[in-house]
Parts: structure tokens; sequence; C-alpha cells
């Protein structure tokens, strides 16, 4: 099998500016991190819950998706349930989060971190 530096996706995966922003500011923290992971994973009130990662080292597989400087990175298992969804980062009065708005799941908690 011939080496790829990266699976080729249609990359539907939006970063808003407010996200970058923020990574920026946590990657700062973190000097032997080359990416953040976004991931979905079974668990959650809803069946699947989201997740974020520094990461390392990034695989030849992953999707990259690269604004700024920030690199985010995407498993292909994950890629099919974050197809068309945006990461933002809002910040209120009572919680700073980081929020998937995923035009995929048919459910999610209150929470926003999990989905079905």
């Amino acid at each position: 099998m011939k080496e790829e530096e990266n699976v080729s996706f249609d990359t539907s995966i939006t970063i808003t500016d407010n996200a970058v922003k923020e990574l920026k500011n946590l990657l700062e923290d973190e000097a032997d991190t080359t990416a953040v992971r976004v991931f979905v994973q079974g668990g959650g009130c809803s069946g699947f819950q989201y997740g974020f990662s520094f990461e390392e080292n990034v695989s030849d597989e992953d999707l990259v998706i690269e604004r700024e400087g920030v690199k985010i990175c995407v498993d292909s298992l994950s890629y099919q349930y974050l197809d068309g969804a945006s990461v933002d980062f809002e910040e209120q009065l009572m919680h700073r989060q980081f929020v998937i708005n995923n035009p995929n799941a048919t459910t999610s908690c209150g929470c926003g971190s999990s989905l079905s």
C-alpha cells in the first residue's frame, strides 16, 4: 500500500474563529503538541460522546484541518459522525466550553457533549 501524507476527505468540518482563538491559547501551554484531536466515542447519555485531546503525532490516516496555524485532526471513524459539523467555542456567564454543532445528530443531551 502506498504511503500518503493524509487521507483525502471532502473537508466539511468547520472550525469557527472563536474555536481557533481558544485552541491557540490552549496550545501555547502544550509544548509537544502537534494537533488537537476531535473524536466521537461510545458513551454519554445519548449513546456517543464528543471528545478532545492533544496529539503529539498525527496518523497518516487522519483528516487534518488547519486554520491560522492550528491543526485539528479527526480519525476516519469519527469523521463519519462529524461530517458537516462545526466546532465552536462558547463563553457564557456560567461556563466556557467547546461545542460541536452537528447536523448528523438525531438527538443530543442538554450538556451538548453527547449524541445519537
